[in-house]
């Protein structure tokens, strides 16, 4: 049986992660920060274990890695992360919030995927996954502003490329996806793509990754984006 890790699944996309690869039957480990209030995420039906972790913790992330040491994982999808609060124009920036933002979304992922990189090894599929955000491409910025998001998923992108470089000699593919703008808390009830359609799309992509598709940059509808 595969085995999936999904952080930030207690909502959103990754929550619709933890519902489609349980109905398909994987081993499914579903990370949040407060599984008391997931309500959603506890009435999904399946192999799904449920675990507690706040990814800006470093110190609980090797924790959790220690307690599931023995664990192989097929897949990891470092899914949690945050837009950062407030307007995020040139003359309202926050450092606090920005600071914030590139360790959730950059700094949190990497560390996750390092501390869970033996487990993903011993693993048939050895995938890791990020995901993104086209706002994150320097090539596709004509719009300017959104300063925190833009570059911490810039940041994100940078160090999984890294990753993927790293690690492609142990057989592990590590690569970013853009979800799309989804029918989430985050990208709003206006989103043209729904979260059924974003991560069946995701899955498909991740369904056929292989060494050839590390350090790239990707779209849910399977068209690469450029940096």
């Amino acid at each position: 049986m595969p085995s999936v890790f999904i952080t930030g699944a207690n909502r959103g996309i990754g929550l619709e992660f933890v519902r489609q690869y349980a109905t398909d039957g994987w081993r499914v480990f579903a990370v949040c920060r407060d599984p008391s209030r997931a309500d959603d995420l506890r009435a999904i039906k399946g192999d799904i274990h449920i675990e507690t972790l706040d990814v800006g913790d470093f110190d609980a992330i090797e924790d959790l890695a220690q307690n599931l040491a023995s664990e192989a994982i097929d897949v990891l999808i470092n899914n949690a992360g945050i837009y950062g609060a407030g307007p995020q124009n040139l003359k309202s920036l926050n450092p606090e919030v920005w600071i914030e933002t590139l360790c959730i979304n950059c700094m949190a992922p990497i560390y996750v995927s390092r501390a869970f990189v033996e487990n993903v090894a011993r693993s048939a599929q050895k995938i890791m996954v990020a995901i993104t955000s086209k706002m994150g491409s320097i090539d596709d910025n004509t719009s300017g502003g959104a300063y925190i998001y833009r570059s911490s998923k810039a940041a994100l992108n940078a160090a999984v490329k890294s990753l993927a470089i790293d690690l492609a000699p142990r057989g592990i593919t590590a690569a970013v996806i853009h979800p799309g703008w989804v029918q989430t808390d985050m990208g709003g009830g206006g989103a043209p793509t729904s979260v059924e359609r974003s991560v069946s799309g995701m899955r498909k992509m991740i369904g056929r990754f292989g060494l050839k598709d590390a350090g790239r940059f990707w779209s849910y509808d399977g068209k690469e984006i450029p940096w």
